[in-house]
């Protein structure tokens, strides 16, 4: 349509719109005003949330369950650097959020006025790309590369724009953004790739998120049933393989599945499709020492940076990962034409399968009075229908749902990942379910995790029509922390009590949410089925055993070790 003349903010509002974004996250602010006028007539939906973080998470959310860019804003200075957490998140998960934040005055800059701060760098390192608007002339080009390149790299942008150059007359273009793929990389090393696996003995597959971001769920498929080769999910990202598949052994990492780690310890090629192998992913579980060190490992990723990092790969391609493992069945096919199925192998997985599920069924049968944290995860993942979208926080009993959660297809595990950070799942839920309106979608939190996040946005999720249910583990301590306290500093226990949490469920009804409080293991299923069919925000207050003894392992078993004291108690020391 040409150049037209419009106002730098219609051109920012245009572009979204162009982009394809329907909802922006965001707090009201004096320095978009302008910009956040024009977002009704673009068919943008403006929704006002308790907290930045939350915004970004739930733009994060949003990105994740639909694969498409999605936009937060924030007022300059204290508003955009509470988006600095939660785009971590997203870059941490590969997830393209486009971070809007406005900045103080171009003729300002540099003099320390009014919640000036600089962003640029504030953003640096947790962003694929990030650029300031020069020019009010450059608004639309500069908000285009942002979105280009968050889907070019897998990951968040961050637009800074002074706020003075939302006003004036500028002329521009409005258009979308290309989508540019990366194909299947060197056809030798997918050669190379495919020799590897013809030969190998017991080959596995590790399925990692770059399987559920690539669409690549029926290409993994059909390789793994052409190579009776078992699958494991990486780390948190329990929706990349069917687990109700025969092949299904599930997650590898903290709090996951012993078959899994069994599984892929037997392997003498790992392929890695669409896995970064994050250090945390491959650390020892349950004592086991599971990754196979000997094996011939072949790694696939859309970021050539992630191949080789964390390491020794034998083959690596930087490619599309449906494209290349649609092009790699084909390529194995040419070698072996006429596979027959490993009966052994599959009667191998079907072993270790059972002999998990026993175990996490013992684990889980506790009758206690006061709900077993097991026993709770056991009926509620029991109770959550099929096609439901989870996600999960940080902490001990977040990170132990990673042995229950199952899921049939892509897009359905929301997780924070290896940032880590408390607070995340409310605001990504939030996110999903505007995403997804017709799946049921979960926020799992612990109560320490909910206290920094779910309870205020509770009144975001009924102010804006937002039916998640938020899930609340109540018992009563910063667990993974407490687990620490117990096994490496005897007993002493500093900041993890919370036994003053207030009665999450009465707080939600305050809030104009249904709050649920529940107490016994044969209540659970019949309060999850209800607020499913409610269509309405609630919260479901858990209360469950807190203590050692239902705690899983320490989280970070790898980075402690037992308190060694060489000074008295400091209070006996004259430092005079």
């Amino acid at each position: 349509m040409g150049k037209i003349k419009m106002t730098p903010s219609e051109a920012l509002v245009e572009t979204l719109a162009a982009e394809g974004v329907e909802h922006i996250f965001g707090i009201v602010g004096s320095a978009f005003m302008d910009a956040l006028d024009v977002f009704p007539d673009a068919g943008i939906r403006f929704i006002s949330v308790a907290h930045e973080q939350a915004a970004c998470h739930a733009a994060d959310g949003l990105a994740r369950v639909t694969g498409k860019p999605q936009a937060c804003i924030a007022q300059n200075g204290p508003g955009a650097a509470n988006f600095v957490s939660a785009l971590t998140a997203a870059y941490w998960a590969h997830s393209p959020v486009v971070a809007i934040a406005p900045e103080t005055g171009s003729m300002g800059i540099g003099t320390g006025g009014f919640q000036e701060l600089d962003q640029m760098a504030m953003f640096e390192k947790q962003t694929v790309y990030q650029v300031r608007v020069n020019r009010p002339e450059r608004m639309a080009e500069l908000t285009r590369r942002c979105f280009y390149m968050a889907k070019t790299e897998n990951g968040p942008t961050h637009l800074n724009i002074p706020r003075d150059y939302f006003y004036g007359v500028c002329e521009d273009e409005i258009y979308p953004t290309l989508i540019i793929s990366r194909g299947i990389g060197s056809i030798d090393s997918l050669k190379e790739a495919a020799g590897l696996l013809v030969k190998a003995k017991y080959p596995v597959i590790l399925s990692g998120g770059g399987v559920s971001q690539g669409n690549a769920l029926e290409e993994v498929r059909a390789l793994a049933e052409y190579l009776t080769a078992p699958v494991v999910n990486s780390y948190l990202h329990n929706d990349t393989f069917p687990a109700t598949h025969q092949l299904s052994v599930g997650p590898i990492g903290y709090c996951g599945s012993k078959a899994a780690m069994r599984t892929i310890a037997k392997a003498d090629v790992v392929i890695a499709l669409g896995c970064r192998l994050g250090p945390f992913g491959t650390l020892p579980q349950y004592d086991m020492e599971y990754w196979p060190n000997n094996a011939k490992l072949i790694q696939v990723d859309a970021d050539a940076k992630v191949l080789g990092l964390s390491k020794k790969v034998d083959v690596a391609s930087c490619a599309d990962v449906k494209e290349y493992t649609s092009e790699l069945l084909e390529a194995i096919k040419g070698l072996i034409p006429d596979p027959t199925t490993d009966t052994d192998r599959l009667q191998d997985i079907a072993k270790e399968k059972k002999l998990w599920t026993d175990e996490l069924e013992e684990w889980s049968s506790s009758t206690n009075k006061l709900m077993h944290p097991r026993r709770f995860l056991k009926e509620l993942t029991t109770a959550m229908p099929e096609g439901s979208i989870v996600a999960t926080d940080i902490g001990n009993n977040s990170s132990m749902i990673n042995s229950y959660l199952k899921f049939n297809n892509i897009r359905q595990h929301i997780a924070a990942l290896s940032w880590g950070n408390c607070g995340f799942a409310y605001g990504a839920a939030m996110g999903a379910k505007i995403g997804c309106p017709d799946a049921p979608v979960f926020a799992f939190q612990g109560d320490g995790a909910y206290g920094i996040s779910g309870v205020a946005e509770v009144m975001t999720a009924v102010r804006e029509n937002i039916p998640v249910i938020a899930i609340v583990a109540n018992n009563h301590q910063w667990g993974a922390e407490l687990k620490n306290q117990i096994d490496y500093y005897d007993n002493r226990f500093i900041g993890t009590d919370l036994r003053e949490n207030p009665n999450f469920a009465e707080l939600a009804e305050v809030m104009g949410a249904k709050g649920y409080r529940v107490e016994d293991y044969s209540d659970v299923q019949d309060v999850v089925r209800e607020a499913v069919a409610l269509g309405k925000p609630c919260v479901i207050d858990a209360v469950i055993q807190g203590g050692e003894e239902v705690l899983a392992e320490p989280f970070r078993k790898d980075a402690l070790k037992k308190a060694h004291r060489l000074l008295p108690k400091y209070n006996h020391l004259n430092v005079n």
